[in-house]
């Protein structure tokens, strides 16, 4: 009963699906991505993150880059080994097709911080603005994640990764901008972001 709300309710965002897709689509969530991402990629966990409302481009590349190896997790690389181009196009447009959810900020004054950070970056350390590549509103594009919604911690670990230069699969600019961060600043914006929608 389960499978068959939740491939109806993709059906309803994505309407050129075809029925075999939606049903894929599903089985693999139920299968796989549920347990640390959520049905409805609402992750409840902060070092998982959300993908609910995920540019469906960014989840298909991100999954590629995780069974090649381009980007590093080992729980992810054997959860992809046998999915193939076209289950991550899948995901990608079921995740893509929920819906996001606002959340409360754990603190509202570091959030203030951040949101100076993320709209305007530090003149003074040459961090450019967030906003300047992932939109005022942290939406990104199919090539820039989603930022608005993320859970903080999620973020934090992730500019962490971007700073020592851990993360290499995606936007090398990002090494920069991160390494330029100072922990407060790190905080302070991942706490930001996390209270967009």
């Amino acid at each position: 009963m389960r499978r068959i709300l939740l491939a109806t309710a993709f059906a309803a965002a994505v309407p050129v699906a075809h029925a075999a897709d939606l049903t894929r689509a599903v089985e693999i969530v139920e299968g796989k991505c549920f347990v640390c991402h959520g049905l409805e990629g609402e992750s409840s966990s902060p070092v998982f993150p959300r993908l609910a409302g995920q540019h469906a481009a960014y989840v298909a590349r991100q999954l590629a880059d995780y069974k090649s190896g381009r980007r590093k997790n080992d729980t992810m690389q054997s959860m992809v080994s046998d999915l193939s181009a076209d289950d991550f196009r899948l995901l990608g447009m079921y995740f893509e097709s929920k819906p996001t959810r606002k959340h409360e900020v754990a603190d509202p004054e570091l959030a203030q911080m951040g949101r100076f950070i993320y709209n305007r970056g530090n003149p003074y350390s040459g961090v450019a603005a967030c906003a300047d590549c992932h939109g005022a509103a942290g939406h990104g594009t199919d090539k820039l994640p989603r930022l608005g919604g993320q859970h903080a911690q999620y973020v934090e670990n992730q500019l962490k990764a971007f700073s020592r230069r851990e993360r290499t699969n995606d936007n090398a600019v990002m090494h920069t901008i991160a390494s330029k961060l100072s922990e407060l600043e790190l905080k302070a914006v991942s706490s930001y972001v996390s209270g967009l929608q």
